[in-house]
């Protein structure tokens, strides 16, 4: 499975991909992106079967990434990786079509617990 994570950070693009691995999933391919222009373009160019995404980040939000994959119906699942929380937020999320929505800071339990079902 190829994975695609995408923040503006590119610590915390680190940080996820360790944790993915501590959290089981380390046979997966993952690949990074700084924002979501870039990661559409990945996503174009070679699709990869899940899309792990921050919220806030500049040139394309996350939001409006996975509002671009759904305009371009690209049936990719998304999911949220991000510091805030609120439920206008999750309510924007699920919206969208997100299948998770996982909290910073986060551990590799908490990883697996969320997105273990879309992993896995």
């Amino acid at each position: 499975m190829k994975i695609l994570v995408v923040d503006d950070s590119s610590i915390m693009r680190k940080i996820v991909t360790r944790t993915l691995r501590q959290a089981g999933f380390g046979g997966h391919d993952i690949e990074e992106a700084e924002n979501g222009v870039d990661a559409l373009a990945k996503i174009e160019a070679d699709a990869p079967d899940v899309v792990l995404t921050d919220w806030n980040m500049p040139e394309m939000t996350g939001i409006e990434l996975a509002r671009a994959m759904n305009e371009r119906e690209l049936g990719i699942p998304f999911a949220f990786i991000t510091s805030e929380c609120t439920t206008e937020m999750k309510n924007q999320a699920n919206e969208a079509g997100a299948v998770a929505f996982l909290t910073k800071p986060f551990t590799a339990e908490s990883m697996q617990s969320v997105l273990g079902k879309i992993l896995d």
